[in-house]
């Protein structure tokens, strides 16, 4: 039997076919694998690497570029001796990848510049800058921040006072006989120094709220009205500011006469040791501390240690300068003092007692055009009091009250204020000094003031009055009735009566802020000259301390030039030259300005003048 043999290699046409198929499908697989591998390479080189470092953009680049070239014949690199036949071919390159660049950025990306953007090198200085400032510390910044409380209503107004001992404040009060030499001090010391009431017999008073008080009380009315004020704190780390209750003005009115000036400044040396020794004074070596003294400036600023010199030098010690002393009347040339209105007689317990007084002087019949209050200086050749005596006299629309040694209807309350009440203008000229009392009489009978001088008013009380003094005041310099003789009547009469009404509005408008409230009680809604005093050194101290902060001291300041600086506008520094200048010049004593010597002799001369004027 013969057996068929199959062929070995024998295969059938369509499995022949069949088998190349399957080899070709192999193929093709294979090359998407590799092709995927390395797609998935390069992507992974592309966000691992690439993306990873912004900051490394330059070199990542060149490491992509460098592996692709050494890891895939996608392209070969030549020069020009490289000849054609040396490149991979055309056609591969083409259907392999896209050029490298584009493999390695497929989107546009930013690269970085080696030069700085000034803008943006701006603001990082000005972030180091606020960085810096929030990094300084300083030991009033917690008071600082109260006022960013708006939750608190004494947010950036507490005040600290310091706690005294009785030799400086209430011990004087138990030997009040001394204070002076001419008047007993005594009776001016009741009720919380504001004097005995007044009686309203004649009906020129309300029925409440007035009282004989003393021109130089201050000192004692400013302290008990601070035992009132809402916003007082026994935390001095939030103070907005701190009270010194040293009754310096009854002090020196104890040892101006007959005392050598080691007497005359001991009290004074002795509290600015006992200040210093505080914790409280280190905060601001005293910047943020303030006393009140109810007598003029000159009192308290001698020059010398002659015995004969006057008064004492509380204001001159260098402890003293960086506090701040309001008086009843300040240094034009001086920075470390401050003037508040004098004391009247009327002191409200309520805002309906002003309210009331108020309406009453706007409707007054006033029968008189302009009047005058005072006695004559004939020692003092500079004075017009004697000019203006004679004007009144001889003008039928001109009223005199005279005022001499002796018994004097100047010494009546009530006639004064009757007087005022039914004038439309009142004379205010200098005194022995600068200021006098009688101004603020006249204001709140709502008689219109007229000054000779700036520094009678508007040098003085730059946080009680307007700066534009034509709002209510009239002004006509000394030289126009010295020199030119010129008739008030005529100046006074030529102001058009709707004008005139005007300001009369203006000055009743004043009255809250040129009174003292009785401290014993307090207003609800008005502020008398103690809150307009108080908010005013708060806002003296804020600002201070808010320029340490900047670091912005004002190099230019000239303290003789201080009364210059009080009325310039918000937000103004410099001063330049001024129409009231040759009011102000010094030192000089030859008639065109005052001088220190004659400051001097003014205060010694007010002294003498208590006895016969209180005005």
């Amino acid at each position: 039997m013969q057996m068929r043999r199959r062929p070995v290699a024998g295969v059938l046409p369509d499995q022949m076919e069949k088998g190349g198929s399957k080899n070709q499908t192999s193929r093709l697989c294979c090359l998407a694998s590799l092709s995927a591998f390395l797609w998935i390479f390069l992507l992974y080189f592309h966000f691992v690497f690439l993306r990873a470092d912004n900051t490394t953009t330059t070199n990542t680049t060149q490491f992509v570029d460098d592996h692709i070239t050494k890891s895939t014949p996608v392209s070969v690199n030549f020069d020009e001796s490289t000849s054609n036949h040396d490149v991979i071919d055309k056609p591969r390159v083409k259907s392999s990848q896209p050029p490298p660049r584009k493999i390695g950025f497929p989107e546009p990306v930013a690269i970085k510049s080696d030069t700085p953007d000034p803008e943006k090198e701006e603001k990082k200085e000005e972030k180091k800058e606020e960085e810096k400032k929030e990094e300084k510390s300083f030991p009033f910044m917690k008071a600082l921040k109260t006022g960013e409380n708006k939750s608190d209503p004494c947010g950036g107004r507490y005040i600290y006072v310091h706690d005294l001992p009785s030799r400086f404040n209430e011990d004087m009060l138990k030997e009040c006989k001394s204070l002076s030499l001419w008047t007993n001090m005594c009776k001016f010391t009741t009720n919380a120094g504001l004097g005995p009431p007044l009686e309203n017999v004649e009906g020129v008073f309300s029925d409440t709220g007035w009282y004989a008080t003393n021109q130089f009380a201050v000192d004692v009315i400013f302290s008990n009205r601070m035992k009132q004020y809402e916003c007082l704190t026994e935390d001095s780390s939030i103070a907005a500011a701190i009270f010194v209750p040293f009754y310096a003005g009854f002090d020196i009115a104890r040892y101006l006469w007959g005392y050598n000036i080691s007497r005359r400044d001991a009290a004074s040396l002795d509290l600015v040791d006992w200040l210093m020794k505080r914790p409280e004074w280190s905060i601001m070596n005293g910047k943020d501390h303030f006393l009140v003294a109810g007598r003029i400036t000159w009192d308290f600023r001698r020059l010398s240690e002659e015995e004969t010199d006057w008064g004492n030098k509380l204001l001159f010690l260098p402890a003293a300068k960086n506090m701040s002393m309001l008086v009843v009347e300040s240094s034009p040339w001086n920075a470390n003092d401050f003037g508040i209105p004098y004391p009247t007689y009327f002191h409200p317990a309520k805002d309906a007692d002003v309210f009331n007084w108020q309406d009453r002087m706007r409707h007054l019949e006033r029968k008189w055009l302009f009047s005058f209050a005072g006695a004559p200086r004939p020692d003092n050749a500079k004075s017009i009091r004697g000019q203006l005596i004679e004007q009144c006299r001889s003008s039928p629309v001109g009223k005199l009250l005279e005022c001499d040694f002796g018994e004097s209807k100047c010494h009546s309350p009530s006639s004064i204020m009757q007087m005022f009440q039914s004038s439309q203008f009142c004379l205010q000229p200098q005194g022995d000094s600068y200021t006098r009392r009688s101004a603020f009489d006249s204001m709140l009978a709502g008689c219109i003031p007229v000054f000779f001088h700036p520094g009678s008013a508007y040098t003085q009380y730059t946080w009680h009055l307007p700066k534009n003094y034509t709002k209510y005041s009239v002004f006509i310099p000394e030289d126009d009735i010295r020199k030119r003789n010129m008739s008030i009547e005529e100046i006074l009469g030529q102001i058009p009566p709707e004008q005139v009404r005007i300001m009369r509005e203006e000055v009743i408008g004043l009255i809250p802020r040129l009174v003292y409230a009785d401290p014993r009680s307090k207003l609800e809604t008005l502020k008398d000259a103690f809150d307009v005093a108080v908010q005013a050194v708060i806002d003296k101290v804020t600002h201070l301390r808010k320029d340490i902060i900047e670091d912005r001291i004002d190099k230019n300041f000239i303290e003789e030039n201080s009364w210059k600086y009080a009325l310039l506008d918000e937000g103004k520094h410099e001063v330049g030259p001024h129409e009231w200048d040759p009011f102000f010049s010094k030192p000089k004593n030859d008639g065109s300005g005052e001088s220190t010597d004659s400051s001097a002799e003014a205060a010694k001369n007010s002294w003498k003048n208590e006895q016969r004027n209180p005005l």
